[in-house]
């Protein structure tokens, strides 16, 4: 006879099985550079944490949302997938309409696709572009002219970098002047700065961005570190004498207009004196050849008075040759 197999307690079973804890984990807290983790895996127990528990390990999690507005020009739609192709740690999303309610619009995109800042290319009236630069969810932002336009494919420059690998930031030394220029400098930093460590990007530094104030403008240029690859010319560490830069591309000028203490509005922190909107300039062009045409209308003008005024002596062989 076949014998039966003993059944246990479910009881003992469900007590055996040790219960999972149904507490939600705390929510980690976020900073400009993005999530800072309260207790990482690979933080030793000897390294003593601060009082208010967060580690002072931080792993840089910055992602960039790059869009555009509807009806944007070709070329600076060229302008803006430059600016994708430099920067491994950006996400593309589809178009904006530009309307009043776009910075809502933009914070909620913002969200969904898991970033912290956010470069938006918005085209007015197919001739002029602006580039908003912001934080996100909380600010500051900052609206820019972008003027000197030239891409990589209209440039043909004879440098080329690594794709994905890690720029060195350069900045002129204008930028500690003033309150305003530290805050740009800051937010530059922390947007066109690519994350150690990310998957993306490549561990090399192949490439410089250099931005530089001019005239109360900020000059955009990328510098491709030349090294000589022969072997008998093999440079040494910190042989920076035989190193040499080139140009690789794009070119843009940034005239900042407004920095804004909220993302994509909000209080204003500052507004550029010197700032003139190209619709103004425009329609002082038009005024000068509207003056220049009224001009004409008067001269004509004097010059039927004058003969009217001073009419001419008949002529005494005007009628010699007729019959």
């Amino acid at each position: 006879m076949v014998k039966k197999r003993k059944r246990s307690n479910a009881s003992e079973v469900v007590a055996a099985v040790p219960k999972k804890d149904d507490a939600a984990p705390e929510r980690p807290v976020r900073t400009l550079l993005g999530w800072k983790d309260k207790n990482e895996n690979n933080v030793d127990d000897d390294v003593e944490v601060k009082d208010n528990g967060v580690s002072p390990f931080f792993r840089n999690k910055e992602k960039v949302l790059v869009t555009c507005s509807r009806r944007i020009v070709y070329r600076y739609r060229h302008l803006m997938l430059n600016i994708v192709s430099l920067l491994p740690h950006c996400k593309k999303d589809n178009k904006v309409e530009s309307k009043e309610t776009k910075g809502a619009t933009l914070n909620e995109l913002v969200e969904l696709k898991n970033c912290s800042s956010c470069l938006f290319f918005e085209c007015r009236k197919a001739k002029d572009l602006y580039l908003w630069m912001a934080k996100c969810p909380n600010g500051p932002s900052v609206k820019f002219l972008v003027s000197a336009v030239h891409t990589m494919e209209e440039l043909k420059l004879t440098g080329n970098h690594l794709k994905g690998s890690r720029p060195l930031l350069t900045f002129s030394s204008n930028f500690e002047k003033d309150a305003h220029w530290k805050l740009l400098k800051e937010m530059l930093l922390q947007i066109f700065e690519t994350p150690k460590d990310h998957r993306k990007a490549k561990p090399f530094h192949d490439h410089v961005f250099v931005f530089s104030i001019v005239d109360d403008h900020i000059w955009f240029r990328n510098y491709q570190i030349s090294v000589p690859h022969n072997e008998s010319d093999k440079l040494p560490r910190g042989g920076l004498d035989k190193m040499t830069l080139i140009e690789v591309g794009p070119r843009f000028c940034l005239n900042p207009i407004k920095i804004f203490g909220g993302s994509f509005g909000g209080p204003t922190l500052y507004e550029n004196p010197f700032y003139v909107s190209p619709n103004q300039i425009r329609s002082l062009q038009k005024k000068k050849k509207s003056g220049k045409f009224a001009k004409k209308v008067k001269a004509k003008t004097r010059r039927k008075m004058h003969e009217m005024s001073n009419p001419l002596e008949p002529d005494e062989f005007a009628d010699m040759w007729k019959d």
